[in-house]
C-alpha cells in the first residue's frame, strides 16, 4: 500500500492543538508502518523549516522519530518541499533517511503513472505570489538568510508563518470547480502534452478534491492534517481518499 498526505504545518504557533495534532499524525504513521511500501509527504509538513549548518527548528521530535522508524523498516518516505518548508537541504535525508524532492515528480507506481507535487505556483497567475516565491527560492536570498543568527532567523520564520495563517483565518477558499480551480486547470493543460498520467496528486490547497479529467485520469487534492486529517491510499489498483479517525479507520 502507498500513502499520500500533506499540509500538517507542524510547529505552527497558529494551531492551538499542535501537540495533539502531531501525536495524531504519528499514530497514523504507526498504524500504517506494517502495510506501507512507500509514504509520500507532499509538502508543508512543517509550518516553517530552515536548515542552518548546525541548527534546525526545535520540536516535532515525535514526527521525525517516526519517519526514522519507517525508513529503518525499509519503507520509502518521500518528502516534497512546500511553500512553508522550502529550505530543506540534507538534514532529513541524513538523519531520517527520507528522500527529499524540490520539484514535481512523475513516477510509475504499480502500473499507474502519478504526477506528484505540493502545488504552490502551478498555474497561478498572481504576480505577487510569483515574486514572493522567487525570493524564497533565490539562492542569494537563502544565503543571506543563513547569515542571520539561528535564534533570530528561526524565530522570525515561525512568527511570519503563524501571522500568515492568522491573516487568512486558518481557512482556505472552497473548491472553485473544474474550470476555476487553478491546480485542476494546470493538470488539464499538462495532460494534453502528457496523456499517460493517470493521477495528479497535490497538496497546498487544504481541501479534499477527487476530480476526473478523463476516464483514465483523476486529480486529487489531499486536504490537510490540521482539521481534516485526510490522506490518499493506493492499493496497486485503486486510489481513494480517506479521513483518519482514530480507532475507526482501517488504514
Amino acid at each position: 500500500m502507498i500513502y499520500f498526505l500533506s499540509d500538517a504545518h507542524l510547529g505552527s504557533r497558529a494551531v492551538p492543538h499542535a501537540r495533539q495534532q502531531e501525536r495524531r499524525l504519528v499514530r497514523f504513521l504507526d498504524d500504517i508502518k506494517t502495510k506501507a511500501s512507500a509514504v509520500y509527504l507532499l509538502g508543508d509538513m512543517f509550518d516553517f523549516w530552515f536548515e542552518y549548518r548546525t541548527a534546525v527548528p526545535k520540536g516535532c521530535t515525535r514526527f521525525l522519530g517516526k519517519l526514522s522508524e519507517l525508513t529503518d523498516r525499509g519503507v520509502e518516505v518521500h518528502f516534497f518541499t512546500g511553500n512553508h518548508d522550502i529550505w530543506c537541504w540534507d538534514y532529513l535525508e541524513q538523519e531520517c533517511g527520507v528522500i527529499v524532492h524540490h520539484q514535481p515528480v512523475t513516477v510509475e507506481l504499480g502500473g499507474s503513472v502519478f504526477y506528484l507535487a505540493h502545488g504552490d505556483g502551478l498555474g497561478d497567475p498572481d504576480w505577487k505570489f510569483k515574486f514572493l516565491r522567487g525570493i524564497f527560492h533565490s539562492k542569494v536570498c537563502q544565503w543571506l538568510f543563513a547569515k542571520i543568527h539561528p535564534g533570530w532567523g528561526l524565530e522570525f520564520g515561525l512568527r511570519w508563518a503563524a501571522q500568515s495563517r492568522r491573516k487568512h483565518g486558518g481557512g482556505e477558499p472552497p473548491y472553485q470547480g473544474p474550470d476555476g480551480e487553478l491546480l485542476v486547470c494546470y493538470a488539464r493543460d499538462y495532460l494534453r502534452a502528457h496523456p499517460n498520467v493517470n493521477y495528479f496528486v497535490f497538496g497546498h490547497r487544504h481541501i479534499e478534491v477527487d476530480e476526473s479529467l478523463s476516464p483514465d485520469t483523476r486529480v486529487l487534492m489531499l486536504g490537510d492534517w490540521i482539521t481534516k486529517f485526510t490522506y490518499a491510499a493506493y492499493d496497486g489498483t485503486h486510489v481513494y481518499l480517506e479521513n483518519y479517525v482514530e480507532g475507526e479507520t482501517q488504514v
